[in-house]
């Protein structure tokens, strides 16, 4: 079962997730979550990842802005106007502009020798890392690769958002051929349009990275979480076979 632990980051202390298997892991996994942040939805996807035999680290990327308690939400976003409201008046847009690509590079750097860390204490000190994203963290999972090409040999990214811009630093211009990735965009999103999408496949090969992407029919922008009026069951089961059968061939 998933366990609140502080980790270090790059300016400071983060509430964690951390996920054990029962046996010795085959392998690290760092969970970057979505925008909504550190709540029992997301120790649920943690703890699944676990029982694949991977240790999990999902930390509170928003620590700068208070702690996963302060920042949950303390509605019920199934309810589609109350989670049309809450996206409104939370103030998320401003704690994702937060995650400078430097402050990103930091907490990066941090979570990974965290998870590092915590797979030697386990008995696995050579397990290899991926990464697994959703929203904004399927940004975050990407860059992380990009920082630490041949550590994090992959990468999954889920109804990903800003994951193709303008900025010379956009995450699609760090692929590496030295990752595998996994992008299952959703149906009709804003955050990640056919355009974009298209143009992400362009830098994977160019990279000559090997991927698989695909947009998912029918599936809102966050069809992973249960717990928001976006859920969308079969686009969440796709996303659970893609991404174990990933961890599968790159991290044992």
């Amino acid at each position: 079962m998933a366990e609140l632990i502080q980790i270090p980051a790059g300016d400071g202390i983060a509430d964690a997730f951390v996920a054990r298997p029962a046996e010795t892991p085959t392998g690290g996994v760092l969970f970057f979550m979505d925008a909504i942040g550190l709540r029992p939805r997301i120790a649920e996807m943690v703890d699944l990842i676990a029982s694949w035999g991977y240790l999990v680290l999902a930390p509170h990327v928003f620590y700068r802005a208070g702690s996963a308690a302060d920042l949950e939400p303390k509605v019920d976003l199934r309810d589609p106007e109350v989670r049309s409201t809450y996206f409104q008046n939370a103030g998320l847009g401003g704690f994702i502009a937060a995650l400078t690509p430097e402050r990103v590079a930091a907490d990066t750097e941090a979570y990974v020798s965290t998870l590092q860390r915590l797979l030697t204490e386990a008995g696995a000190p050579d397990a290899r890392l991926g990464a697994t994203g959703y929203c904004m963290g399927a940004r975050l999972s990407t860059m992380a690769a990009g920082q630490f090409p041949g550590r994090i040999v992959a990468v999954g990214g889920f109804h990903g958002a800003g994951l193709v811009t303008d900025d010379p630093r956009s995450p699609h211009r760090g692929l590496t051929a030295q990752t595998e990735y996994l992008y299952g965009h959703a149906d009709n999103d804003p955050s990640m349009t056919p355009q974009q999408a298209a143009e992400l496949e362009q830098a994977l090969a160019a990279a000559g990275a090997t991927y698989t992407a695909a947009i998912y029919p029918d599936a809102p922008h966050g069809y992973t979480m249960n717990d928001t009026a976006s859920w969308h069951a079969p686009s969440y089961e796709r996303h659970v076979v893609e991404l174990k059968a990933l961890f599968e061939r790159t991290l044992g």
